[in-house]
């Protein structure tokens, strides 16, 4: 059995001990005897607080049974380590990606084959959530840039990351989604050059760099706002 389970279960007999108490405080102090009205209410009582607690132990325990921990190098094959980032407001697909729409575009979204033109910006939102790229930033040395200054890619080419090609088969034009991604919908083999989106400034790259190769403590997750710029049907 996991700690993790173990100290479920305890906290778990810690709170049916405190209903014990709660039951000793509910007689104490009553110098009636047994079988009295007030009594046998109170007796009546006692299957109520017992489902009640076993309710909670059992709830407990299947939500730790449930836990799942961030992907670290250094803890594989453990059961114990930091827990996986869940968002309450956040949608969760299938496949594990979170996300949440910051605006929602407008038209049809892009279908197989067709080219998106996005922007985006991204944060090793599981280490420090240090941004290796920045969205809106100056491009080709007009503020809005061009088409080429954005980046680009092939709906189901797999000319990008799991998470980015899912995201984006949602979104319609001038939509802005932020998502969640787990190490598994991320880079393969925690490389950014084989997969797009890959940050454009040395800095950036840098900064992605040290957490996907980082064989410690670190956990993988990464942020993502993306924006659908325009869709280019197929020519």
């Amino acid at each position: 059995m996991s700690r993790f389970i173990a100290s479920g279960s305890g906290a778990g007999r810690a709170a049916a001990a405190g209903a014990g108490r709660g039951l000793n405080a509910l007689f104490a102090g009553e110098d009636h005897p047994p079988g009295c009205v007030t009594d046998r209410r109170k007796l009546l009582l006692l299957p109520a607080i017992t489902i009640g607690i076993g309710a909670f132990q059992y709830a407990f325990d299947k939500g730790a049974a449930r836990a799942e921990f961030a992907d670290m190098p250094a803890l594989r094959g453990k059961d114990y380590g930091k827990t996986k980032m869940r968002y309450p407001d956040y949608t969760e697909t299938e496949s594990g990606l979170q996300y949440k729409d910051l605006r929602v575009g407008d038209g049809p979204s892009p279908q197989k084959g067709e080219t998106v033109v996005v922007d985006w910006d991204g944060y090793t939102i599981g280490y420090y959530g240090r941004i290796f790229e920045a969205r809106n930033k100056t491009k080709g040395g007009s503020f809005e840039g061009g088409d080429k200054d954005f980046f680009k890619f092939k709906v189901g080419s797999g000319q990008v990351i799991p998470a980015f090609e899912e995201a984006i088969s949602g979104m319609a034009p001038g939509g802005v989604r932020r998502i969640i991604v787990p190490p598994d919908l991320g880079y393969p083999d925690n490389d950014y050059n084989k997969l797009g989106p890959k940050p454009t400034t040395f800095s950036g790259q840098r900064a992605l760099d040290f957490v996907l190769r980082n064989q410690g403590l670190i956990d993988k997750t990464l942020l993502f706002d993306i924006e659908l710029l325009k869709i280019i049907p197929n020519q």
